[in-house]
């Protein structure tokens, strides 16, 4: 009898330790590729023309050097973001395009999770020292809907994209709706990137609410956007006037809205496509392929970086507005974990 009762705890033991190696194995994340600080150029030198298409990334950097919590907030938030991810595998990229290799999303087109549509309320803050800075309703709504097309891929420019890729156009099931619209008249011509604007008028709810500022950058840059895990006072998105929604007051070619698309992404944890490096850098999307620099103008198809070919029209490189037109599966799993329980942007999802 006792050495059945020594058999049986031995076979309960062994029993605990494979679930205990299951569940370690289960939530092990991988995050030695993480990075956070980029090559970003703080003075415009990446731009064609006198045009910075977008400061987030140096904007990022200001903001590390300026909080020495920030680095760890968002190595948690990527953390998270890996841990809820679908059959996400870090040093993607490697796939040439088709997801086959480094994971990414469950390639079914289907949202992977129980959040089902997340509609996200804006608040707009359009700030002016001219009538023309003072856009009009139909602009601001002309935004809104550019941004539900190209989150929803229902956007009439989709069916453009390559057949190499046509296969992992993402519908995000992400949408916006316009909560209200502040304007502010100020004399000052122009608010830079150091957040004169934000300080000025302060976003309303951020936790709840996608906070945009409407008014002229300058220096050549169209907008820049707050990553997740940055504060709450600063959070939201900047754009240009002349680069927001596709009618009124807006300047080719970059009067399509997807300036606001792109900041868009970036509020909602998406990198460059290209990684802001070479070929060893990674955007974290393992249906993307890798890239080695921004993409400009209207890129012919195929053009080839780092051994694969660019995803030059995807809403996270620098093209036209004209010859960007779509989201990756991989990127709509990794926007929609940041609203999973626990992530950043948690409580729009509610």
């Amino acid at each position: 009898m006792l050495l059945s009762f020594a058999a049986l705890a031995l076979i309960f033991t062994s029993c605990d330790s494979d679930k205990n190696e299951i569940s370690e194995e289960q939530t092990k994340v991988d995050m030695s590729d993480f990075f956070v600080y980029t090559e970003a150029d703080t003075n415009g030198a990446l731009g064609r023309q006198g045009i910075t298409p977008c400061h987030s990334m140096a904007n990022l950097n200001r903001l590390l050097d300026e909080d020495p919590k920030l680095y760890k907030k968002m190595y948690d938030i990527e953390y998270h973001t890996r841990a809820n991810s679908i059959a996400f595998r870090p040093g993607n990229g490697n796939g040439n395009g088709n997801g086959n290799n480094g994971g990414g999303d469950d390639g079914d087109g289907g949202t992977g999770d129980d959040l089902g549509l997340i509609t996200i309320p804006v608040y707009v803050h359009v700030i002016y020292s001219n009538s023309q800075q003072n856009i009009s309703a139909g602009q601001i709504q002309s935004q809104i809907d550019i941004l539900n097309e190209d989150f929803s891929a229902t956007n009439s420019d989709a069916n453009q994209v390559p057949g190499e890729f046509s296969g992992l156009v993402a519908d995000s099931e992400i949408q916006f709706i316009l909560a209200n619209t502040f304007r502010y008249s100020n004399s000052r011509s122009s608010w830079g990137t150091n957040d004169a604007m934000k300080q000025a008028y302060p976003p309303v709810t951020p936790e709840t609410h996608l906070n945009i500022w409407v008014c002229n950058i300058g220096g050549g840059i169209l907008g820049y956007a707050q990553f997740p895990g940055g504060s709450a006072s600063t959070d939201g998105v900047v754009v240009s006037p002349q680069y927001f929604g596709n009618t009124g007051f807006v300047s080719a070619p970059f009067d399509g809205g997807r300036t606001t698309t792109h900041e868009v992404g970036h509020y909602l944890n998406l990198r460059h496509i290209w990684g802001d490096g070479r070929c060893n850098r990674d955007d974290f999307v393992s249906d993307t392929p890798k890239s080695d620099a921004p993409n400009y103008g209207c890129p012919s198809y195929p053009t080839v970086n780092c051994r694969s070919n660019d995803m030059t029209m995807n809403y996270m490189d620098y093209v036209d507005d004209d010859c960007m037109y779509m989201f990756s599966n991989g990127q709509k799993t990794r926007m929609r974990a940041i609203f999973q329980s626990g992530g950043p942007r948690a409580a729009m999802a509610n």
